[in-house]
């Protein structure tokens, strides 16, 4: 307990990593920096297949919930807006492009409902870590999974009812199970990995 009363709760992993940062450089400069370091590792992160069963696995997920942990809500939802503008106007940022041509056409395509639930994932995932979140493994967890439930979750409905029109049982065998292993290990592995850069920059 302090002095005045209740103890000052620990910082978040994103406000501990942005105190960092020298107050001689410029708050835009500095957002164009984290923004833009985490759409490289998105687009990095889209040419990565993992081999793994039942289907290769991306890391694009595990980076969404790392951006989202370490920048907060508002970088990591300019990161992962930034990184779809990238697609939108044509450049191969993701990880079926090429062959399957970039640009509006992929939004339409099977991945689309995907693709914005990262957005989703990004804000929910980054405001939950910094309202205290990411102060515990199981918290931190618990908001992993949620974020890669808002992406499948998104994923499976773009499925069913947006352009591909597989109808629910399809969705769900193709957009939903052969991914709950791997989404279940990303979560777990992105928790750890955020809750050891907390305790490296616990003062």
């Amino acid at each position: 307990m302090s002095l005045y009363g209740r103890a000052k709760a620990p910082l978040s992993v994103s406000h501990r990593l942005a105190a960092l940062w020298p107050a001689s450089i410029p708050g835009a400069l500095r957002t164009s920096i984290l923004v833009g370091g985490g759409i490289a590792l998105l687009l990095l992160s889209a040419k990565i297949k993992v081999p793994f069963y039942p289907v290769p696995m991306t890391l694009q997920t595990l980076s969404v919930a790392l951006i989202a942990a370490a920048l907060g809500p508002r970088h990591a939802v300019g990161a992962v807006v930034g990184y779809l503008l990238l697609g939108l106007i044509g450049i191969p940022v993701f990880t079926n492009t090429p062959p399957s041509p970039s640009g509006l056409i992929y939004f339409t395509g099977p991945t689309g409902g995907y693709l914005a639930g990262f957005v989703v994932a990004a804000a929910l995932v980054g405001t939950l870590c910094q309202r205290g979140w990411d102060r515990s493994f199981s918290r931190l967890w618990c908001a992993m999974f949620m974020g890669d439930a808002a992406i499948i979750g998104l994923g499976v409905a773009w499925l069913t009812f947006g352009s591909p029109g597989l109808g629910l049982d399809k969705a769900l065998a193709v957009g939903l199970y052969p991914f709950l292993l791997g989404a279940l290990l990303k979560q777990v592995l992105a928790a750890t990995l955020i809750r050891q850069a907390s305790k490296a920059l616990r003062p």
